[in-house]
């Protein structure tokens, strides 16, 4: 007979709500004793929510952290939930050998049984930095935690742990753990699951442990937890993986020996397989991403300029899908250039999305800012932009809607944005996702809706048709850049990979374009430090991961 069955509960936490938490975290004890669990396992710091960066060095924050976890013991104890052993991640104040506590937090796993804390794993560093990077200093105070739970040893690691080799890792030697519990916040980038799924394996295999690994599921600012929690045997083959993106508990029967029968639970998968593919993967993540972002922060909708294009024919589709048709607002925003099919194209988005859409015309304003100022050229583009974006400013004061800002990383990373124009708002869905990839996932959206039976969302024209600002007469995007699919991939060198000019050009492009590309996006990190935040998808976010300063004079030669 099986000895544990294990709980793996994906939740999803707000950063701060230490209370709105730990209901969530009491109802998924509820439901694991209810499925004869005796054993739960939740994410990285999902009591306090991840990552909390700077609330890490307020005392009183922590502090009501650790008071929470004890009162969560006792809490659970008086609900006969007491038998069970809980396991979850939250900071704690790091002791300084004096009695006293450092305003310093610890990475903490605490274990919970019969009303009290148990066991207490603490990293000596909370990791408070750009996200958290995968790679740390083990301090020889790291000490592994284990416990058994009917005979069978379970030992605690937290998320970077299993990057490297030394540290609390390498005690799984002499504690010949059944079972490695792994908690984890560990957000969303595309191809990163398959990298999870390879360490698990590995630390599988190498300490001859079964390993249960749980993460986070939801938006936090910009940075998306997918869940794909999963569950490896000693020979590192998975052989349970609950929904990405998706909240619940899955469970699973362990043996003594730490051999697994996996049990499906409700919405989990069968398969151990990763069945989402890229692009619905990366849909998934903006949509959560925005979702979370809206609800979390208290705004009742959206806003956004909708032009006909591509770019702003994806952010709604997003938004919709995230948050109904009812709660999203699109404008139309025309000028004297404004073409009959950009018109028309955003109706038709509108009407295939059941969105609310109204029309403000920008030309008089435009007129009064030209003639007043006499502006001409650049100047006298720019500043249509711009009234388009003290138009849905104006609009987001007046009805409480979040503005959508719907540019591109590839739009970004050039600098070809008006700032305080299109790039006004407050959350930008595509930021990190470019052009080649948002034609990519209108398509794939296109044909979702056509494989239910559904109309697809995005207009035809708004896919094929040429992009462009039409702040002028005729023009399109690839007056000024090269073609996107070539665009995105010197930028993809550039950034993505950190190659030098003469790489890229090696790389079988034309000089005189790597030049100006180059340029193009080291003069623009101005812009891009003032911009909205958005949905991390990839290992290089502006913002988040590439951070060049402003005032630089380096170039390469």
């Amino acid at each position: 007979m099986p000895k544990v069955r294990l709980a793996m509960a994906q939740t999803n936490p707000e950063v701060g709500d230490i209370s709105a938490n730990l209901e969530a975290c009491f109802a998924a004890v509820s439901a694991a004793a209810a499925n004869n669990a005796n054993l739960v396992l939740f994410g990285e710091m999902c009591v306090t929510g991840y990552p909390i960066e700077d609330l890490a060095t307020r005392r009183s924050f922590v502090r009501s952290a650790e008071t929470a976890i004890d009162d969560f013991a006792v809490r659970l104890d008086q609900a006969g939930l007491g038998n069970l052993h809980v396991v979850l991640g939250h900071p704690a104040l790091a002791p300084n050998g004096t009695g006293d506590h450092w305003a310093i937090a610890q990475n903490c796993a605490s274990v919970v049984f019969q009303g009290q804390v148990i066991g207490r794993y603490a990293k000596h560093h909370l990791p408070n930095y750009s996200v958290f990077d995968e790679y740390r200093v083990f301090v020889p105070g790291d000490q592994l935690l284990t416990f058994e739970v009917n005979g069978v040893v379970c030992s605690v690691l937290i998320c970077e742990d299993i990057w490297q080799s030394g540290g609390p890792v390498a005690q799984l030697t002499s504690a010949k753990p059944q079972l490695t519990l792994v908690l984890n916040g560990s957000p969303f980038e595309m191809g990163k699951q398959q990298t999870r799924t390879q360490l698990v394996s590995n630390l599988a295999t190498e300490y001859n442990t079964a390993v249960a690994y749980v993460n986070l599921v939801g938006g936090q600012d910009d940075l998306v937890f997918d869940g794909a929690s999963l569950l490896v045997n000693r020979s590192g083959n998975t052989v349970q993986r609950l929904p990405a993106f998706e909240t619940g508990v899955g469970y699973a029967d362990l043996n003594t020996d730490g051999t697994i029968e996996a049990v499906t639970a409700p919405g989990a998968e069968s398969s151990p397989a990763v069945t989402a593919d890229l692009l619905e993967s990366v849909w998934q993540a903006l949509v959560l991403g925005l979702r979370d972002y809206v609800n979390k922060n208290g705004f009742k909708s959206v806003v956004l300029g909708l032009s006909g294009g591509i770019d702003s024919a994806v952010c709604a589709s997003l938004a919709v899908d995230a948050l109904g048709p009812s709660r999203v607002f699109g404008v139309s925003l025309p000028s004297v250039y404004s073409s009959d099919h950009s018109k028309s194209d955003a109706f038709d988005l509108a009407n295939r999305l059941g969105l609310h859409i109204r029309t403000e015309a920008i030309a008089n304003l435009v007129q009064v800012a030209e003639s007043q100022l006499n502006l001409t050229g650049l100047a006298a583009e720019n500043v249509q932009a711009r009234m388009r974006g003290v138009i849905l400013m104006a609009l987001s004061n007046a009805e409480g809607h979040l503005t959508l800002t719907t540019g591109n990383k590839t739009e970004l990373a050039v600098g070809y944005s008006t700032i305080y124009g299109d790039a006004v708002g407050g959350y930008a869905p595509i930021k990190d996702v470019a052009k080649t990839m948002v034609w990519e996932l209108a398509r794939w959206r296109n044909h979702q809706a056509q494989m239910l039976g559904l109309t697809p969302p995005i207009p035809e024209n708004s896919i094929e048709k040429p992009p462009s600002a039409e702040l002028r007469p005729d023009q399109v995007d690839q007056d000024s850049l090269p073609e996107y699919h070539l665009l995105d991939r010197m930028l993809e060198l550039y950034i993505d990979e950190r190659l030098a000019r003469q790489e890229i050009i090696d790389a079988g492009f034309d000089a005189e374009t790597v030049d100006r590309v180059i340029a193009l996006v080291d003069n623009a990190e101005w812009k891009r430090r003032q911009g909205a935040i958005g949905p991390k998808i990839t290992g290089m976010a502006f913002g988040r991961d590439r951070r060049m300063p402003i005032t630089n004079k380096y170039r390469q030669k």
